[in-house]
């Protein structure tokens, strides 16, 4: 029995290989718009889910991306999305609407995971200066029926984007090359380039609704890299840390590799007392039943909120 997601992925990779004048990745473009407007379709059944369609789109652009390797082309897992995307939705179940931001949204794979996860009650902002990317994922949000506005521009520049009540975001992880820019932020260091992740967080916070939450992806040892003095101090005057949560070093390829889910909360006048911080590890995620457990965990920590 052939899945809807292969369905999908056997009729966007077959577009794309026959298609040799383009890039994979420009041939999947166009396959999906052949898509939207009706002209050619994968054969699905009446009750594909808009996971589906995620997945097969992923699985397409997953082999684009090995087939022409660049820096900036990758993907966050998806054991990794799921696990955000459920995060995202207990914060926010108790809101009927979430404007939601990803400052860096690449395919916006990460983005739709956690739409996706939110049901109807999510509209985003997309934030990528990578122009093919925004395209990938202009279309992918199309058929995925996903309500999301686009901004192709660096997001440490000036956002004309309202504050919102969630920001996701696979932190891009190096240094910032444009120190014009870089002084602008409190992250700045004294001497040499500003770390891109540390400013993507100060940008973030400054793009969240007083009680917002950011659910970042960063590297392992962010609190102990040579200027997490910045962090700690910026941290500690305009945030709150609400949870550090260690992945399983199984997903990485090495531990210069590994990342952590770093959630942290912008503060509001109202806000009684230092919440608790979630410090927690990952299971192996291949065990059902340590899963399982771990998600309670989750769930009951956030209820105590």
């Amino acid at each position: 029995m052939v899945t809807n997601t292969e369905h999908i992925f056997k009729f966007l990779d077959e577009f794309a290989t026959s298609n040799q004048e383009n890039l994979y990745l420009e041939s999947i473009i166009d396959a999906c718009n052949q898509w939207l407007s009706g002209e050619s379709m994968p054969r699905l059944s009446p009750s594909v889910t808009k996971e589906e369609i995620r997945r097969g789109i992923q699985l397409a652009v997953l082999k684009g991306m090995k087939e022409h390797a660049q820096p900036n082309h990758q993907m966050t897992p998806d054991a990794i999305g799921m696990l955000i995307g459920h995060f995202a939705n207990r914060l926010m179940d108790k809101k009927d609407q979430v404007t939601l931001l990803d400052p860096a949204a690449g395919t916006g794979n990460l983005l739709f995971t956690v739409m996706n996860t939110m049901g109807e009650k999510a509209v985003a902002t997309s934030v990528e200066i990578d122009e093919l990317l925004v395209r990938l994922s202009a279309v992918s949000a199309d058929l995925l029926e996903q309500p999301v506005q686009f901004f192709v521009q660096d997001a440490l520049r000036p956002l004309m984007v309202d504050p919102v009540d969630l920001v996701i975001c696979d932190l891009p992880v190096g240094f910032y090359p444009d120190d014009e820019n870089a002084i602008n932020f409190e992250m700045m260091p004294a001497e040499g380039h500003a770390y891109s992740h540390h400013l993507f967080i100060e940008q973030s916070m400054n793009h969240l609704k007083g009680g917002g939450y950011g659910i970042f992806l960063v590297p392992a040892s962010i609190f102990e890299s040579d200027q997490s003095s910045l962090l700690h101090r910026y941290v500690k005057k305009n945030a709150l840390v609400r949870a550090v949560i260690q992945l399983p070093e199984s997903l990485f390829r090495s531990s210069v590799h590994e990342k952590s889910i770093l959630v942290l909360q912008k503060p509001e006048p109202n806000m009684k007392g230092t919440p608790d911080v979630l410090l927690t590890k990952v299971p192996n995620m291949s065990d059902k039943n340590a899963m399982a457990s771990f998600l309670r965990k989750i769930d009951e920590w956030v209820d105590e909120q």
